[in-house]
């Protein structure tokens, strides 16, 4: 049985504030990091070797080229280079592909081997601030494994965004029926939060809303965005609508969900899930919570049109 066969669903994870994290390493050194990513952003993980690469002229120095399998045409991002670890010859032979899905974009992540699947809980991922200082950090949090050792989560967005540009959200692209909506005052003169630990996708959101003219508030995880409702108190008129990632430290977005549907005081704000996990469970599982609307982050501009439209519904 393969790593990934061990996988639950994801549904039944996020009711518990919990996730599933492939564990992997990039270079066969024994100093080398472990590193992790959302099981739920696997597909496989193939064998380099059995794969020939399709070099792209004039392409980014992360991009490899591309290997066909099963038919479709996979973009092989060259991960350990973006960590700065350069790969011999010999290591690149016995190195692995880990094929992975953003937003319905499949990527192939050079990686030297998958180690195993932990299950952890949110609030047993951490976030120093260290490393959310500077535009090339690549880390976004962290966890422990058994032993003690440090195991690393990056910023796939990030990586994502660098080598990939196009295949992230077009923040001047200006949906078309935004013209034609009328914004209601409460979205006008009020502060929508936002939950989002990537800095990448905290950049996109932001130029978003600034080119709307509207107010916005970004909270690096879910519990912060929470904590600030909480202490608002009964004076809540100014917060129009909430905005939350799915995968955050400290508290995942599925969370955010439950907690403010389910309490009589914050319920009628309308939940937007801006997530780049975009599998039906995970959809299904944001609309039985109470979310309102659902957007993948790579069309992160149809999101303040759903909020007109959600709030001119709930008129």
């Amino acid at each position: 049985m393969s790593v990934l066969d061990k996988v639950d669903a994801a549904t039944n994870l996020a009711k518990n504030n919990e996730l599933q994290l492939l564990v992997f390493r990039v270079s066969d050194k024994s100093d080398s990091a472990y590193y992790a990513i959302n099981v739920f952003k696997t597909r496989e993980v193939v064998e380099s070797k059995n794969h020939y690469i399709t070099q792209i002229p004039s392409s980014h120095p992360l991009l490899e080229g591309t290997i066909v399998l099963r038919g479709l045409q996979i973009p092989i991002l060259n991960l350990p280079l973006w960590l700065g670890i350069t790969l011999t010859k010999d290591e690149v032979k016995k190195s692995n592909i880990l094929v992975c899905d953003f937003n319905g974009i499949i990527i192939g992540l050079r990686i030297m081997s998958a180690f195993r699947v932990i299950k952890k809980n949110w609030n047993e991922m951490h976030a120093p601030e260290s490393y959310r200082m500077g535009e090339n950090n690549v880390v976004i949090n962290d966890t422990r494994l058994e032993d003690g050792s440090l195991c690393l989560v990056l910023d796939y967005e990030k990586l994502l965004a660098d080598v990939i540009p196009h295949a992230m959200v077009d923040v001047f692209e200006s949906p078309s029926n935004l013209k034609d909506m009328e914004v209601p005052a409460k979205l006008k003169n009020g502060t929508v939060l936002i939950a989002e630990d990537s800095k990448t996708a905290q950049r996109h959101l932001k130029q978003i809303f600034e080119n709307a003219n509207l107010s916005m508030k970004m909270f690096d995880n879910g519990k912060l965005l929470v904590d600030y409702i909480n202490a608002l108190g009964e004076n809540l008129s100014k917060v129009p609508a909430v905005i939350t990632d799915i995968e955050m430290p400290e508290m995942s977005g599925f969370t955010v969900v439950k907690l403010l549907k389910s309490n009589s005081k914050t319920k009628q704000i309308p939940i937007i899930v801006n997530s780049s996990m975009t599998g039906s469970n995970n959809k299904r599982e944001a609309e039985v919570l109470g979310a309102d609307g659902f957007v993948d982050k790579t069309k992160s501009q149809n999101i303040i049109p759903l909020i007109i439209s959600i709030m001119n519904q709930n008129k």
